[in-house]
């Protein structure tokens, strides 16, 4: 292709990147977006269905967020049901019961205490006894046919959005900017292979040729750092990636049933989920296992990976502030197992017994080729790993740089909000906020 100028180039084709597209081209006076995917489609990685929990993250069943936290992240998450709503097609959002199960004493007396103090923003959320979660989720509440022995108890709704197609949502969101103010052009195939800064614009070089732009933000998961580090930003960042991996079971699950967070381990806790792609099973997981790469099924990034740990001692010091933690090295001891063809059903089935208790290992199929890597942010300065989602905003270029991992696929359109405002803000663009207010926020704009 010839070179061409944009206003604004987006690196990334996923639903973070495909968000920001919607949310500049609908809601401000930029002319021009080009969105650069080095893959051949739309949303090929993290965002791709087989690539993650498919979960609407409201903060309601998620018990490892504060409630500070699940207030923003649930305004955040309602814009996706604000935004369904206006699309003449919704593919990509749907209804499922969901619930965070309790299981014995300890669990089921911190549940109540949880459900109590959340009550107020989250007033959908009923408290379930046994039987009740029986009627919802038979196969949680029964072990062979008869009520399960323990306590259990869980929180719960039937009649809320919870499960999210986040492929199928980036091409909606594609669509959708497509009708807006600006010039969209999705180049696919096109890998972002350097960025290069002049006085008054930025060159991505790629092999579809040069693409210019007066701003550009990057949204390529764990390889935002090492495009960030080419410019000399992000240094004192460092990447440690997770993988997920999941195994099936016959549809045995109605909704999703989340379990309590051990506050000790800053992973996500066990799930089930009905598959929105494998429509006859249901989904447990994940698992959480350090790889030396940043694609999990594509073959290669190893040396960037390496190129992203810029492994030293602050970093070594991280690792080993984990691993001493005899909770954290036995998780992540156990999670290697899982790995493990034969062992790893045994050592699974354990597990997901505390969801369904009549699982056997021989009921459970490995997922082959389902799961994602989800880049871990490791603060160098601090030598603190953390947790959630990262950005990296120079405060005198057009540039972003966007990590995000859970729960960024459910805050995209909160995030774009954010990059939106800052791009506009150093192009002397002008944003309509009251109208996106109005028409993705309910009349209520988010915190600052």
């Amino acid at each position: 292709m010839q070179n061409r100028e944009f206003d604004v180039v987006i690196v990334g084709g996923g639903v973070s990147g495909c968000a920001l597209a919607y949310m500049l081209s609908r809601y401000s006076k930029v002319q021009s977006i080009a969105i650069l995917e080095k893959y051949g489609s739309l949303a090929p990685l993290n965002s791709n269905a087989r690539a993650n929990s498919q979960t609407l993250h409201c903060g309601d069943i998620e018990t490892n967020y504060t409630l500070e936290k699940a207030k923003v992240v649930k305004q955040q998450a309602n814009m996706i049901v604000h935004y369904a709503d206006q699309v003449e097609k919704n593919d990509f959002l749907f209804k499922f019961p969901k619930m965070i199960l309790a299981v014995g004493d300890d669990e089921c007396e911190r549940l109540e205490k949880r459900h109590e103090q959340f009550a107020e923003a989250f007033p959908y959320m009923e408290l379930w006894d046994a039987q009740r979660i029986a009627e919802v989720e038979p196969g949680v509440a029964l072990k062979d046919g008869k009520p399960r022995p323990e306590k259990i108890m869980a929180s719960g709704c039937t009649d809320e959005y919870s499960a999210v197609n986040f492929g199928n949502l980036s091409k909606s969101l594609i669509q959708s900017a497509r009708q807006g103010n600006a010039d969209i052009h999705v180049a696919l195939g096109a890998k972002a292979e350097k960025i290069r800064k002049f006085d008054d614009h930025y060159e991505i070089n790629t092999p579809q040729g040069s693409f210019f732009a007066k701003f550009v933000v990057v949204s390529a998961g764990a390889h935002s750092l090492l495009l960030a580090n080419q410019l000399g930003h992000g240094l004192d960042m460092s990447i440690l990636p997770m993988a997920g991996s999941f195994y099936y079971v016959p549809k045995t699950l109605n909704g999703k049933v989340y379990t309590m967070q051990n506050d000790k381990l800053p992973f996500a806790a066990l799930h089930g989920d009905p598959d929105l792609v494998e429509m006859g099973k249901t989904r447990l997981g994940p698992t959480a296992l350090v790889l030396p790469k940043l694609e999990r099924y594509t073959g290669g990034t190893y040396w960037d990976f390496w190129k992203s740990l810029k492994l030293d001692l602050k970093v070594i010091r991280v690792f080993w502030d984990l691993m001493k933690d005899s909770t954290i090295r036995n998780y992540i001891f156990r999670n290697f197992a899982f790995e493990i063809p034969w062992l790893r059903q045994r050592l699974f089935a354990k597990d997901v017994q505390k969801i369904l208790p009549d699982v056997k290992a021989k009921d459970l199929e490995y997922a082959s080729g389902i799961g994602g890597l989800r880049p871990q942010v490791i603060d160098k300065t601090a030598m603190q790993l953390k947790l959630g989602e990262a950005s990296i905003v120079p405060e005198h270029d057009n540039l972003i740089f966007n990590m995000t991992p859970s729960p960024g696929a459910t805050t995209c359109l909160g995030n774009a909000y954010r990059d939106t405002k800052i791009v506009c803000e150093r192009l002397g663009i002008e944003l309509d906020r009251q109208r996106l207010i109005d028409e993705l926020l309910g009349g209520s704009d988010l915190p600052n």
